[in-house]
């Protein structure tokens, strides 16, 4: 009996499936060792593994601590909305804080995710109710405050993925929650969401005052910030990219009285199959952004050559959403934008992202943002000339050069700044 007949909940494995069938007669010859499917670990064992454990710690009842909340999308303004509750002790706020999870592996991932509940109850964005002051509790607070789960049944084991939200693990709807622990609610954020400001206002300068982007979508989420009448919930995987763009956005505004540059710069870094060339121009704000999948990856196995997608801004920013691209734009450009508010700088960016064959599974925008964090990390290049900076990024690019330039906005005008630096005038 083919394995693709057992109806997996995850719309991955599905798709994986479909494509790839693996059967019981090679999974017998295989053993999982010998990999005959063509994957590049046992999908089987890695299951099994992880899976099994956490099975047996699913019951009608949980207690447990509860790093975030995740609000739904579909039915909006009709929403699912609840906590993320651990079925583990061990680091629980790890769980939901992407900032931390640079290094780990798609395995590791999976794990650590699986290990959070969600539960969920049907509610209105508008709509204020016990449940949402709970929610907002949660999300507010800098600990993960213990939490009493009842469910109206035992929760499934499953795992969902998004390629703007973290993975989802097993889920059941909510019958009633309780706050066992005081949230530990810092008194600037509960100052501002008890203020008549807006949500963008109250995000920024939280932003200012030291709380990273993760923590304030978990807040945006929540609709605990915004004038009063105003306020709702706001499904997780919105709220992710609307703090990346506010934030980005107040961040545009600060570089823009800085000094620009005074040479070329090169940054790259990889993780998880997913390859960043950052190149910076010695040129006032602008922006763009390669999205390039190679082919025979889960979203291009009917291709036989890459598919590469391109959004731009210029000096003021965008006016509309950067359709092609999705969330990965605006985390990329968060990223970009912080490292130039840190060194007081404003630049031409041109961003190459080229996800390889390994990347198997969406894990959310966060794998970008950390990508592109991380390369401000490492040591960078420096050059002279515009030239002299392609040829070096070019050379670790899989795809050659000449497609993105023929593609390009910024890298195809012609600049003053250019022909100056050519003369050496």
């Amino acid at each position: 009996m083919p394995l693709a007949e057992k109806k997996p909940s995850c719309e991955i494995v599905k798709a994986i499936l479909k494509l790839r069938p693996m059967s019981r007669e090679l999974c017998l010859a295989c053993k999982g060792g010998r990999l005959l499917c063509g994957r590049p670990s046992c999908p089987l064992l890695a299951r099994i593994k992880i899976r099994s454990p956490i099975e047996r710690k699913l019951k009608e009842s949980l207690f447990g601590p509860s790093p975030s909340i995740f609000v739904g999308w579909k039915g909006y303004p009709n929403v699912f909305v609840g906590p993320l509750t651990s079925v583990s002790e061990e680091s629980p706020e790890l769980y939901d804080d992407p900032a931390r999870w640079y290094g780990l592996d798609f395995d590791e991932i999976i794990r650590m995710r699986s290990l959070l509940v969600r539960s969920k109850v049907r509610h209105h964005v508008a709509e204020r109710s016990r449940i949402v002051e709970q929610a907002q509790e949660v999300a507010l607070s800098v600990n993960a405050p213990d939490t009493e789960v009842q469910f109206e049944r035992r929760p499934s084991y499953g795992i969902s993925f998004s390629p703007l939200t973290q993975p989802l693990g097993p889920t059941a709807p909510l019958k009633k929650l309780t706050l066992a622990e005081n949230p530990k609610i810092p008194k600037k954020v509960d100052a501002l969401a008890g203020d008549e400001v807006s949500a963008s206002f109250a995000a920024t300068t939280l932003y200012r005052e030291g709380y990273d982007v993760y923590y304030l979508t978990r807040v945006l989420s929540s609709g605990a910030l915004g004038y009063e009448e105003r306020r709702r919930l706001v499904p997780t995987r919105w709220s992710i990219t609307a703090v990346d763009d506010l934030l980005g956005k107040a961040l545009m505004r600060e570089i823009h009285n800085y000094p620009v540059i005074n040479e070329y710069r090169v940054y790259h870094n990889t993780y998880l199959d997913n390859h960043f060339e950052i190149l910076l121009m010695p040129r006032r704000w602008e922006y763009e952004q390669f999205e390039a999948w190679a082919p025979n990856t889960l979203w291009t196995l009917a291709l036989d050559k890459p598919a590469i997608n391109i959004e731009h801004e210029g000096y003021h920013g965008r006016s509309s959403y950067a359709e092609q691209e999705g969330g990965g734009y605006y985390a990329a450009r968060f990223a970009v934008l912080e490292a130039l508010a840190k060194m007081r700088r404003q630049a031409g960016v041109v961003v190459f992202r080229e996800i390889y064959e390994g990347y198997i599974m969406p894990v959310g925008v966060w794998e970008v943002r950390e990508n592109v964090r991380q390369a401000f990390r490492n040591p960078y290049e420096r050059f002279t000339t515009l030239g002299e900076a392609l040829e070096s990024l070019a050379a670790r690019l899989k795809i050659p050069l000449r497609e993105y330039l023929k593609r390009s906005t910024i890298l195809r005008q012609s600049r003053l700044e250019d022909f100056i630096a050519k003369a050496g005038v």
